[in-house]
Order: C-alpha cells, then structure tokens, then sequence
C-alpha cells in the first residue's frame, strides 16, 4: 500500500474513526467524499485500505482459502465483504477489482463498502 496517495490513508482512517464510532451516515459521507474527490479508483483504494485492516500485519499472502460456512446463503454484502477481504489476503488484485466491479454493476457498492467498514471496524475493536 506504499504506492496509494497519502490522502487515501486519511480517507481511510476517516472512514475507521466513523466506523468505529458507529456512524453510517459518517462512513457514508466519507466514502461520498472520497467518490467525488477520486472517482471509484479511490473509493476502491480505501476499500483495499480497510481490508489491509482486518488481516494481521505480517500475514503470509498465498493460498488462504475462504472458510464461510453458508457464505451462499449470506446477504448480498456479507458474501462481497468476505469475498473481497480473502482476495486481499491471497494478494489477488484482479479477483478484488472484479468483486468492486461487480458490486458497482449490480448497484450493491455503497452497501457491500457500509459493510466492510462495519466489519473493519468490529475487527479491530475485538484485537484491543
């Protein structure tokens, strides 16, 4: 993640603090701003920033595999989510982009991104 913009980290960790704080309409409204700032490529970068998030720092990217027990069942977000955050895991950038695409496509984006930031922020509320 060296290679992002520096304001993607503070868009980022604006959209964490809300998060956290459980604000929606502050996670949305974070994201709204990063879309009209940079389009959905920084939405996008985001999104990869918060799934950096939720997987322990110094995790060997490979072969990790997608343990979700009736994932096929789950909603719409809940499947993109734990989807999106196993091909950050594997280091699978086109796998990620497809999953971003696809959300776009299907009018799913803002819910599946609400959802990652929920999930990045119970993550690391859980690890303190």
């Amino acid at each position: 993640m060296t290679d992002l913009p520096p304001e993607t980290l503070d868009d980022a960790a604006a959209v964490l603090r809300s998060a956290l704080a459980g604000d929606c309409d502050a996670v949305a409204g974070a994201f709204d701003a990063v879309l009209d700032r940079s389009g959905v490529v920084g939405a996008y970068d985001v999104a990869w920033c918060l799934a950096a998030a939720m997987v322990p720092a110094g995790t060997p990217s490979g072969s990790w595999t997608l343990d979700f027990p009736g994932i096929d069942q789950a909603r719409y977000d809940a499947r993109w989510v734990a989807r999106f955050v196993s091909a950050y895991a594997n280091s699978d950038v086109p796998t990620a982009e497809a999953l971003f695409g696809a959300a776009l496509a299907d009018g799913q984006l803002p819910d599946c991104l609400l959802t990652l930031a929920g999930s990045a922020g119970a993550t690391l509320r859980r690890r303190t």
